[in-house]
This record gives structure tokens, sequence and C-alpha cells, in this order.
């Protein structure tokens, strides 16, 4: 794929799908932008592709920052957001801001300099508890239980959804939006389940130098996703963006299904050791479900690369060498 001549703003330049991106536009020819008030995101994730990135520091949820970093692009690549399954329950009126300020911020940046391309990153969590497994894209979006604040993170992009859409009917010449599907990788945050169970695998080895494991999840272990590796992901996106048409919604993931309980087991034996689950409570809201239907995308010419034992050998290791750098709580 070849950008060369084209300008892109990436709000969220410097989170873990954000930075995928950012490489990803500047290696096709791009010459790239990014807004990231680096709360959790870090130029360092960039490496040496960050010395042709144009990085500003700002809030998505300043205006005015907005309005600056999207004057003279040809597309704004909307990713800046809260994530992190932790912070669903524990900062629910943050990650409504964010949403909300943000895309209408962005959106009207977007109108304010003619910006003639947007493209939301969405998420699997707008639908929730789907009807059906896989799940294509027409599957309703919901949000379940409004005292439940892990679906402030769902309900902001059900809103950011909405308004890039119905924005994008009169007055943004190509809208497209792109839901990511529990996508992992080296670096990519603290407070999702693949480098928990890495960090938690680290201190468990340590702690039982020899014979099985006694490993604590959340549920049963029989809740099931589809895991996808970052470069799977931005492969996925960077075809939304030639191929994808205007109003366009694209699951992007891999649809191989695979039990909780199983990618513990995968985890586990990145250290060489054998586990024994011990189930536990999983947190009210959790979906016991989640694979999506990628045959739309397949139909532009997806197709996943990245098992998820190769992922985990790239992912898994990098956490075993930096649970040091993990927040303090």
């Amino acid at each position: 794929m070849n950008l060369r001549g084209k300008k892109y703003l990436v709000t969220g330049g410097t989170g873990f799908i954000g930075a995928g991106l950012v490489k990803a536009l500047v290696a096709a020819g791009a010459a790239v932008r990014s807004l990231d008030n680096d709360s959790r995101g870090s130029r360092e994730r960039l490496g040496e592709c960050a010395k042709d990135v144009e990085l500003l520091l700002g809030d998505i949820r300043d205006p005015a920052a907005v309005a600056a970093a999207a004057q003279g692009v040809d597309s704004v690549c909307h990713l800046a957001y809260v994530n992190g399954t932790e912070f669903f329950y524990t900062k629910p009126e943050l990650i409504l801001e964010v949403a909300v300020k943000g895309m209408t911020n962005v959106i009207d940046a977007c109108l304010r300099h003619n910006v003639p391309e947007l493209v939301l990153a969405s998420s699997s969590e707008v639908y929730q508890t789907p009807p059906a497994v896989p799940t294509d894209e027409s599957a309703p979006l919901s949000v379940p239980d409004v005292l439940n604040p892990r679906y402030s993170y769902g309900g902001g992009k059900i809103i950011s959804e909405l308004m890039a859409i119905n924005y994008g009917r009169r007055h943004i010449p190509r809208v497209l939006i792109f839901r990511p599907h529990n996508v992992y990788g080296p670096n990519m945050g603290w407070e999702h389940v693949i480098p928990q169970f890495a960090l938690r695998m680290a201190s468990l080895v340590k702690e039982h130098p020899a014979g099985t494991i006694p490993f604590p999840i959340q549920g049963t272990g029989k809740e099931t996703r589809a895991f996808t590796f970052i470069d799977d992901l931005v492969d996925g996106v960077l075809l939304i963006l030639e191929k994808g048409r205007h109003l366009g919604v694209y699951h992007v993931g891999n649809d191989q299904e695979i039990t909780v309980e199983t990618v513990a087991c995968e985890v586990a034996r990145c250290f060489r050791r054998d586990i024994a689950v011990v189930s536990g409570r999983l947190q009210p809201g959790g979906t016991l479900r989640r694979c999506p239907d990628i045959s739309k995308l397949r139909a532009l010419g997806f197709q996943p690369r990245v098992a998820l034992a190769d992922g985990l050998a790239q992912t898994v290791p990098w956490y075993a060498a930096n649970a040091h750098l993990q927040p303090k709580k």
C-alpha cells in the first residue's frame, strides 16, 4: 500500500494500537501527526519511527488542541480513548468524558478544516453480549444495564459510532469504522487479560519451582475470546483504509474462538510449566463468548497471519522481562 502524499492525524498515536498504526502509515509513505496526552501512551512505542512523526502533546478533550492538530490533514484516525477492562469499573466517568468530548472535538475539527476522511476505532464492546457467535457487523448494539459501570466503555463507543455515521452522511465525504477484537502484543498495557496472565505466571513460577502450578482466574475458564495479534490488526486497518466503503463498519480480528482456560495454559507453556486453573468470580457484565465474523473484511482480502502461540511467544517474554515497569496501584 502506497500512501505517499497523504497526511494523517492519529489521535492516541502513542497508545498500543495507535503506535502500531502510526508505524504502518509511516512505512507506507504517509506523513503522520500524532496527538496524545501520553497518560497511558508512550513515545517509546514508536521506536525509530518517532523521528518521522510529528508528535503533539495534547488532550483529546481540549477542543483547541484537537482543532490545531487536524489542520492540513487528509484523514483523521480517531483512536484516543481510555482502554483496559479494569478502568471500565473504576473510572467510568472518565471513559465517558473522553468518549463524548473527544468524538465531539474530532468531528468539529474535521468540519472546521474540511477534512475529507474520518476513521473511527470502535470496539467489540458495542454489541456486548451478541445474539450469535461468530458475530458480524449487523449485531444490535446495546447497553444491558446503565447501572453497571462496565458499560461506560461500550456506551461511549456506541455514541462515537452514531456521531461518526450521522455526521458522515452529510458533512464528511468518507467515514470508516473498525471494531478491534481482543488485540494483544508486547507493551500493550497492563490492564488486560494476557498481560495479567503473563505477570501472574512470572510470580507463581517463583513461588512454585516445581510441579503443577495452581492458577487463579476470573470465571470458570470456559468463557471464550478470539485474540488478534497487533500486526494482524494493523494489516486489517490498512486494508480498510484502502478499500473500505463510506459509512462502512468492519470487524477486525481473528475468527479462531478459544477458551480463557486454554489461553492461560498457552501462557504457562511460554514458561514451560503446567497449571491447574482455579476458577473464580466473573466480573458483573463479563461476556461469556466473543468471536468476530470477519467475512466482510475477508472479502477485501484480509487473512490473519499470526497464530496465538506465535503471538504469545513474543508477548509473554516482554511482560516477564518488564514486570518492574508495571505502575504501582
